[in-house]
C-alpha cells in the first residue's frame, strides 16, 4: 500500500482483530445465560463508518453477516445525530441484520476528534424477548407480534445516559429479565471494549493511515474473492429441497435456487420458492444474507481477517413475499430452518462440481429446544433455550463428523450436562451418538446424537423444531441419505407422543421422558468400496450391526 509503513499496516491489521477478539471474551465473561456463556450463541464485530465489516469474533457463523446490515440500518435512521456514547438496539428482522427477535443487536458509533471513524456492534441470543411462549421460540405464530418485544432501532443510551424507559419496556415485557437484562449489559461492556480499544489505536497512528489500511483490507479481501470466483467451474447449477415446518400447519414447502457463476461474479436466484407462510419458518432478506454468506465462505475459504470486500462478487436474487425473504408481518421466530435450508440449496448445487470444499448433505437444522417449568429444588422458574448437534456429511476424503452443530451455528457448543442438572428441573439421562443404519457409503455420514430428558418437576412445556424430520440429509456420488430426526415423549404411564418433527408448548409431567433424536449425515461414494478395516471398526463402534454391513456394504466376517 503505497505510502503505509507495511510492518504499521499489519499492526493495525493484526489489531483489529484482535480488538474483536477482546470483545468476544469480554461479551461471554460477563453474560448471565447459559446461550451466551456456554453455547456462545453471538457475536461481536467492528465497522468502518459506513458500516462495512472490518473485524469480527464470533461463535454462531450465521451472524458475520449481521452485522453489517445492522450498522447500515443505524445509519440510514439516525445518520449525522449519532453522537459519542450512542447505543442502539435492534432486533428486528426485517430492516437490517435481521434472524428473529430473540437476537437482540446493539450498535455504538465511535468518534475520534469528534469525527465518526467506526462503529462497535454486536448480536446475542437472549433467553426471553416475550411473546406468547417462554423462551419466544415460537412454532405456531402466525404473525411477528405473537413472538415478542419488537425493537427497530432506538436509543438505549443517548450520549451515554441510559434511557430508562426503554429499559423499563424492556423489562416489563419479558421472562426471566434478570438473564436477558443482564446479557443487555454484557453486550454493552463488549462494545465499550471495542469502543476503547479502537480508540487506542486511533492514538497510536493517525486516522488517515487507520483509514487507509482499512480500505486497503476490504479492497484486498475483494481482489482474493473475485481470483476463488475465476478458478470455480463456471455454469449455472440447480438444487431445490423443502422447509418442513408443521405438518398440522402446512407444508412441506418447496425451496429452490439456481447459481450462477461467471468469471466475476457468483449469481444466487432463489425465484420461484414458495411464498411467504403463516408459520414461523419464513426468514426475512437479510437473514437469508447472513447464511448464504456462510455458504460463500465455505467456498471461498479466506485465511485472514474476515472484510465486507469478501462478498462483492456474491448477488443475491429473490422474489418479493418469499418464504425466503419474507417481508412484514410474517412470523419469524423459526426463520433458521429458511435461511439454512436456502444456503444449503447451493451447497447442493455446487458440491458434486467441487467435492474437495463440499461433503454430502449434514442435519441442516438447528434442533431447537425449550423446556419450561419450575425447578424442584429452588421452586423457581427455569427455561432451557438451546440447539442441538448432528451428523455431517461425508467428504470425498473423509467420513462425516459426528456430534456437531449445523453450518448456521458454527463454533458454538451444547450446554455441559452437569449446568443442565444444576440449572434446570431435568435429569440427562442419555447422551451419545445415535446407533442405526444410515448414511453408508465409501465414507459414511456422521452420526446424529440421542439426548433425554427426564423430567423432575410437574406442569412443564417442551415446544421444539427438528429439520430433517420428513427430509433425510442427501447422499452424494452414490452414497446414501443419512438418518432423520424426530422426538418422542414417554409418559410415566406407558404411553409414548411421537415421532414428531414439531412440537409446541406439550404438556410434561414428574416421571416423563423426552427423547431428542438429531438427523445423520449422508454419504459419500459406493458402499460397497469402503475399505473392509473401516467396515469392522463401524461394526464395532455400534453403527452397524454385521447384518447391517453385509446389506450395506457387502461384508463378510473372514
Amino acid at each position: 500500500m503505497a505510502g503505509t509503513n507495511p510492518y504499521v499496516k499489519e499492526i493495525i491489521k493484526d489489531s483489529l482483530m484482535s480488538i474483536g477478539e477482546e470483545m468476544f471474551i469480554a461479551l461471554a465473561r460477563t453474560s448471565m445465560s447459559p446461550i451466551i456463556y456456554e453455547v456462545l450463541d453471538y457475536a461481536c464485530g467492528l465497522t468502518d463508518a459506513k458500516g462495512n465489516l472490518i473485524s469480527q469474533g464470533n461463535g454462531v457463523t450465521s451472524f458475520i453477516g449481521m452485522l453489517s446490515p445492522m450498522v447500515k440500518s443505524v445509519l440510514d435512521k439516525f445518520g449525522e445525530e449519532l453522537k459519542a456514547g450512542d447505543i442502539i438496539i435492534i432486533n428486528d428482522p426485517y430492516i437490517g441484520g435481521g434472524s428473529h427477535l430473540s437476537d437482540v443487536g446493539l450498535v455504538m458509533p465511535i468518534f475520534h476528534e469528534n469525527k465518526l471513524v467506526a462503529f462497535s456492534a454486536n448480536k446475542g441470543h437472549w433467553t426471553d424477548v416475550g411473546g406468547k411462549n417462554p423462551g419466544s421460540l415460537t412454532s405456531d405464530s402466525n404473525e411477528i407480534y405473537q413472538e415478542g418485544l419488537q425493537l427497530s432501532g432506538v436509543k438505549l443510551f443517548d450520549a451515554g445516559v441510559l434511557n430508562k424507559s426503554v429499559e423499563t419496556i424492556i423489562t416489563d415485557n419479558i421472562r426471566l429479565p434478570q438473564f436477558s437484562i443482564g446479557d443487555m449489559w454484557a453486550q454493552v461492556a463488549a462494545l465499550r471494549t471495542g469502543e476503547k480499544r479502537f480508540k487506542e489505536l486511533c492514538g497510536l497512528h493517525s486516522k488517515e493511515t487507520i483509514e487507509q489500511v482499512i480500505a486497503d483490507l476490504i479492497s484486498s479481501s475483494a481482489e482474493y474473492s473475485q481470483q476463488v470466483i475465476a478458478s470455480l467451474p463456471k455454469g449455472v447449477f440447480e438444487a431445490e429441497d423443502y422447509i418442513e415446518g408443521d405438518p398440522e400447519k402446512g407444508g412441506p414447502y418447496k425451496i429452490k435456487v439456481k447459481v450462477t457463476i461467471t468469471e466475476d461474479a457468483f449469481i444466487c436466484d432463489f425465484r420461484g420458492s414458495h411464498p411467504q407462510v403463516s408459520h414461523p419458518v419464513n426468514c426475512s432478506y437479510f437473514g437469508l444474507l447472513a447464511s448464504v454468506r456462510v455458504m460463500y465462505l465455505a467456498i471461498v475459504q479466506p485465511q485472514f481477517n474476515i472484510t465486507e470486500g469478501l462478498f462483492r462478487p456474491l448477488k443475491i436474487i429473490t422474489d418479493e413475499k418469499s418464504i425466503l425473504s419474507a417481508e412484514r408481518p410474517a412470523p419469524v421466530s423459526m426463520n433458521f430452518e429458511a435461511r439454512l435450508g436456502g444456503a444449503e440449496l447451493i451447497w447442493k448445487a455446487l458440491a458434486p462440481e467441487i467435492p474437495e470444499k463440499l461433503p454430502a448433505g449434514h442435519s441442516l437444522s438447528v434442533c431447537s429446544v425449550t423446556v419450561a417449568g419450575t425447578h424442584p429444588d429452588n421452586g423457581e422458574d427455569f427455561l432451557i433455550v438451546e440447539p442441538s448437534v448432528g451428523g455431517w456429511g461425508a467428504a470425498n476424503e473423509a467420513d462425516g463428523q459426528s456430534g456437531q452443530f449445523c453450518m448456521g451455528n458454527g463454533e458454538t457448543y451444547n450446554v455441559p450436562i452437569e449446568v443442565a442438572e444444576a440449572k434446570y428441573g431435568v435429569l440427562v439421562g442419555n447422551y451419545g451418538f445415535r446407533k442405526d443404519s444410515s448414511g453408508a457409503g465409501e465414507y459414511i455420514g456422521g452420526r446424529g446424537v440421542v439426548r433425554s430428558y427426564e423430567i423432575l418437576s410437574d406442569n412443564q412445556y417442551l415446544s421444539a423444531t427438528y429439520g430433517r424430520h420428513q427430509f433425510k440429509p442427501w447422499g452424494m456420488k452414490g452414497g446414501e441419505k443419512g438418518a432423520s430426526s424426530y422426538i418422542e415423549v414417554h409418559k410415566a404411564n406407558g404411553n409414548i407422543i411421537g415421532p414428531l418433527g414439531v412440537t409446541t408448548r406439550l404438556p410434561l409431567d414428574k416421571g416423563d421422558v423426552v427423547e431428542l433424536v438429531t438427523p445423520s449425515g449422508g454419504g459419500y461414494g459406493n458402499p460397497s468400496d469402503r475399505e473392509y478395516g473401516k467396515v469392522e471398526k463401524d461394526i464395532k463402534n455400534g453403527f452397524y450391526t454385521e447384518e447391517e454391513a453385509m446389506d450395506q456394504f457387502g461384508y463378510k466376517q473372514r
